[in-house]
């Protein structure tokens, strides 16, 4: 019984599905398309076997028929049934439509609602021979997958069959969902051929079956008469050297075929093995527990590679993040050093300081001492802006274009960064992203036009708390603003060789004519003040621009979880799993009653064609099979042989 501290089971599976499918894998890395293809085959395998089968483990036992194309397949089924329920050759028109075979009284253990439920059910009734009947069709999945159902009495009670598509067929959906088919079963019968058995892909799928402890069985099908014993001795080989050695191998001769079924002596081994797992509760016990066993910690192992590829995403998003911010962190950076280390002071707006300076009216004022005229009057008494449109229209032109080389610069260097990423190609959109944006200069502009304002208004402001002083007054507000940015334009003082001369003079001449009005303190506050406040609207427009790149990467990180949850959740999958009282549909101890439902026992239902036959060799020998430990034995004498087993069988249909 599960403790408040360790949870069941079921719990923890259904913990560890809630946590799979909370996982989002959005962006290009590597690991990203190969852990999202292991998420969804998780989810299909717990959704498909485990969870049904930790929550009903005496439903009937699930097993399925995998194999290569023109392994023989169908015809094998086909004849265990004693009737054509699966379209057997090498193009199967019902590839994309396995077929799962149970008795009807099984139905409800094999519904869409416990096994396989992605799969549409096109259901047919085969009465007492297994035969199809007139097929009555569910509406397809969105994929258009379905699995056809065919409801037989052939079939013991407590067993189902699945004949899957070619695990190695041209179509990729065959394959995957041959794949799903064999992760849904709780045994499985894979069919080789003597000309095939080393094929990789069929290798590659037994290679799955032995890290999750799959109970199997191998048919090895169309085999010469004569080679049987070498041929077979070559194939226990080849699986005792990959950890199979305890699988079952089923020798099938190349025979005629009688009505398109095989013969009945051909199939008794694989009619004996499919009929113990449904009515020896012992023998199904073992190998459900075992499949079962084995796929928890399976799939408990496997989450840890989507949660690993879960942290990638995390670690893509912020270097994207990261690198979209740094391109754009460096515009400002650029943007600040250039309008205070004297760059601005050259050009036009040099030429225009210089003329208001040198040349204008405003220095002939500055220089006569002359006061109150209608600058004065305008900008320090009433507030009004007075004009100067050749100094504040080079000044708005010079920053507008800094801010725009900059913003330009940022986004290409962005757009590299992103191009070159595997994560951040797919979202580029093309080279939209490489300019800044259309409107970039007009906002610019607004914006430089603002700050300008902003200057005028700190003036104004400090002007207002010397109105006594006669020099401040008459200088104007206009004069003082321009004197201010200029000051802010040289603030760092990073002028070299003649610039120092020229610009230098220029920048000192205007700190000392704020100094007279204003004070050394007021003047160091006012110009770093008007810095910031250019340094916020440049802020501004640089974050209005990054935000192209991060309204496309925000809304995709924001799906990215902690690959640390699914690690947890696969923890206590692993911790339920090796408890023994959270474990359900444990082996039956040897000896025990059978107290199961008919389901799990087998109780009652059909015989599979050729059971009961596996102790007679087709030359009329006994038959030579190789048995997994703790499985019985086809040669076992007394009553708890294979005699003894069918006496048993056949006196009232119990173990």
């Amino acid at each position: 019984m599960a403790t408040s501290e360790t949870p069941s089971l079921v719990d923890a599976l259904l913990g560890l599905r809630d946590a799979l499918a909370a996982v989002s894998l959005p962006f290009a890395t590597p690991a990203a398309a190969p852990a999202d293809a292991e998420r969804r085959r998780l989810l299909d395998q717990l959704d498909d076997h485990l969870l049904p089968r930790v929550r009903d483990p005496d439903a009937a036992t699930l097993v399925v028929v995998g194999g290569s194309t023109g392994a023989g397949k169908s015809t094998l089924l086909n004849s265990l049934l004693g009737a054509h329920v699966s379209t057997s050759g090498v193009l199967r028109p019902t590839t994309r439509s396995p077929v799962l075979v149970h008795h009807p009284d099984d139905a409800r253990d094999v519904d869409a609602a416990r096994v396989l439920p992605g799969l549409a059910r096109l259901r047919e009734h085969g009465g007492d021979t297994g035969a199809p009947g007139g097929p009555r069709r569910a509406d397809l999945g969105t994929d258009g997958r379905a699995l056809r159902t065919v409801a037989s009495t052939t079939l013991p009670r407590g067993l189902a069959l699945v004949d899957a598509p070619d695990v190695d067929s041209v179509e990729e959906a065959n394959r995957d969902l041959a794949g799903q088919l064999l992760r849904a079963a709780d045994a499985w019968l894979f069919v080789t051929t003597a000309a095939r058995y080393a094929d990789a892909v069929p290798w590659e799928l037994l290679a799955e079956a032995q890290r999750r402890r799959t109970h199997l069985a191998l048919v090895l099908d169309r085999v010469d008469a004569g080679t049987e014993d070498a041929v077979a001795a070559d194939l226990r080989r080849m699986l005792a050297d990959r950890g199979l050695g305890g699988a079952a191998v089923h020798v099938v001769r190349e025979s005629a075929l009688e009505d398109g079924l095989l013969p009945e002596v051909e199939i008794a081994a694989v009619a004996d093995w499919l009929m113990a797992l449904a009515l020896d509760p012992d023998v199904r016990a073992r190998a459900v527990a075992a499949t079962r066993d084995g796929a928890v910690l399976d799939v408990a192992v496997r989450a840890r590679v989507v949660a690993d590829a879960a942290d990638d995403q995390r670690v893509a998003a912020d270097r994207l993040r990261d690198a979209a911010v740094a391109a754009y962190a460096a515009a400002r950076t650029r943007v600040a050093e250039q309008t205070s280390d004297g760059t601005m002071l050259r050009g036009e707006v040099l030429a225009r300081w210089q003329d208001v300076v040198g040349t204008g009216e405003w220095f002939r004022r500055l220089e006569a001492g002359v006061s109150r005229v209608r600058d004065r009057v305008v900008g320090a008494m009433t507030g009004r802006r007075a004009a100067d449109p050749g100094l504040a229209q080079a000044v708005g032109h010079g920053v507008t274009a800094l801010v725009v080389d900059a913003a330009e610069d940022a986004a290409s260097r962005a757009h590299a960064d992103w191009h070159h990423d595997p994560a951040g190609q797919p979202l580029l959109q093309g080279l939209a992203l490489s300019r800044a944006s259309a409107d970039l200069r007009v906002r610019a502009e607004e914006q430089v036009r603002a700050w300008q304002d902003d200057v005028l208004e700190l003036v104004r402001g400090e002007g207002a708390e010397k109105r006594a002083t006669a020099r401040a007054v008459s200088f104007g507000v206009n004069g003082l603003g321009a004197a201010l940015m200029v000051a802010v334009f040289a603030s760092t003082g990073g002028l070299t060789g003649a610039e120092v001369g020229i610009v230098g003079g220029t920048a000192l001449l205007a700190q000392r004519l704020l100094e007279a009005v204003f004070g050394d303190e007021a003047v160091r506050r006012l110009t770093r003040t008007a810095h910031e406040r250019l340094d916020a609207r440049v802020a501004q427009i640089l974050d209005s621009e990054a935000s192209r790149f991060t309204s496309v990467l925000e809304p995709l990180a924001a799906g990215v979880v902690d690959g640390g949850a699914l690690r947890a959740r696969a923890s206590l999958v692993e911790v339920a799993a090796r408890t023994p009282s959270v474990v359900t549909g444990t082996p039956a101890e040897p000896g025990a009653r059978a107290t199961a439902s008919p389901s799990a026992t087998g109780h009652g239902g059909g015989r599979l064609r050729g059971s009961g036959l596996g102790e007679r060799r087709r030359d009329g020998r006994r038959q030579d099979t190789a048995v997994p430990a703790g499985e019985v034995a086809p040669g076992d004498a007394g009553e708890g042989g294979l005699r003894g087993w069918w006496a048993r069988v056949r006196r009232g249909g119990r173990s």
